[in-house]
Order: C-alpha cells, then structure tokens, then sequence
C-alpha cells in the first residue's frame, strides 16, 4: 500500500491558500470599510476593484522577492558545499558520518552509508542532510508568486462580485457574510489539500477574519460619521 503524503504539497499550497485568503479578505475588509462610509456604489465596487489590482501585484511581488532571497541563500550554500567537497572531501565525508551518526547509525554504519551515498552523489547526500535542502523544499520563486497573485484574484473576486450585485444598504452584512462563507470553504479545502484538521483550519480562518472585517468595518462608520 502506498502512504499519501502531503508535503510535497507544501510550497505551492501555502503561497495558494495564502493569496486565495489574503484577496477575500483584503477585497471584502476595503469594500466592507467603503461601504459602511458610503450610500452608493460605485465607489464600493471601484475601491474593491483597486484593492484586487494592488492585492494581487503586491502579494505576487512579495511571494517572489521572498522565495528568491531563499533561493539565493540555498545557491550560496550549495556553491559553498561544492568548494568544501572538492577541496576538502575526506572532512565532508566524516561530517556526514558524523550526522547519520547523531541520527542513530552505529560509528561503522554511519561511516559506510556516507560514503555508498557520497559515491552515489556527494552533493545531493550534503545538501540534503547538512543543509535541509531537496527537491520538495526547495524555493521557487516564479512558482510561488504566481500561485499568491492568481489565487489572491480568485479570492478578490468573490467579494468584488457580492459588491457588484448586493444591494447596498445591506452591503456591510452581505460582504460579511458572503466573505465569512468564502473563508470557510476556503478552509475546508486547504485542510483537505494539506491533510491538517479541518475544525481548527475553519474556527482559525473565522475568527481572524471577522476581527480584519470588523475593524475595516468600524473605520468606515467612523469615517462616514466625520464626512457628514
């Protein structure tokens, strides 16, 4: 029987499920702050409209610039582990040695699975268990920002369409709602995808998102007070 699992998962999932749940709600929390100071649409929809747009690039942006400072960090050490290798291999064999010993490896045995695993392919056993670096976990960067912006225009789009047709006199309720629902589905799937509890994904994704909601909301009403 083959064991599912689902770290594999793990890069292209958190950037996903963080930018589907940073565009609902980023998009619902403006539209919800605008609405609650306003008695007309257009300038919902439009405030919605700008907060999907700069969401989006922003979350892309911010999800490349980060994996790629990983990515420069995990280069830098294995440039730094091909030199080590070919100038020093003996030591890099013993201090491989040394790491499948601390694991639980006999002194003899640690000894000779470094060296089959050296011979193999030295650079891939170094990188792999001096450095945590493989092909699961490694950084990449256009992966990542793509998966942010485009899951976080998915999200924005929800609450942008419940701002399109919700009457507006229930706007502030509505986006509330709608985005509460969306937020748990969200959760639902992510928990699902990552294999996690889906109890503690939905109460966390609910919770945090109607605080962001609620504070948008309560600024707006301030606002809204103060322009009349």
């Amino acid at each position: 029987m083959i064991e599912k699992h689902y770290v594999n998962r793990s890069g292209w999932l958190r950037a996903a499920i963080l930018g589907a749940n940073d565009g609902i709600l980023s998009t619902a929390s403006i539209i919800i702050g605008v609405a609650a100071a306003s008695n007309t649409r257009d300038p919902i929809v439009l405030a919605g409209l700008a907060g999907l747009v700069a969401g989006a690039l922003s979350m892309a942006a911010g999800e490349y610039v980060s994996v790629s400072s990983q990515a420069d960090l995990e280069s830098s050490d294995l440039e730094r582990e091909i030199y080590e290798l070919e100038s020093m291999p003996e030591q890099e064999l013993l201090e491989l040695a040394k790491i499948y010993e601390e694991r639980g490896l006999d002194k003899e045995l640690a000894v000779k699975v470094a060296k089959q695993l050296t011979e193999h392919n030295a650079l891939e056993a170094h990188a792999r268990d001096e450095l945590g670096i493989n092909e699961i976990t490694q950084a990449r960067p256009f992966q990542a920002a793509f998966a942010s912006g485009a899951s976080f225009v998915f999200g924005g789009l929800l609450p942008l369409l419940v701002a399109l047709f919700a009457a507006v006199h229930l706007m502030v309720y509505l986006q509330y709602i709608f985005a509460l629902v969306f937020l748990i589905v969200l959760g639902i799937i992510a928990a699902k995808t990552g294999g996690s509890n889906i109890k503690r994904a939905v109460l966390r994704i609910s919770f945090w998102g109607t605080v962001a909601m609620g504070i948008t909301a309560l600024i707006g009403y301030l606002f809204g007070v103060n322009a009349l």
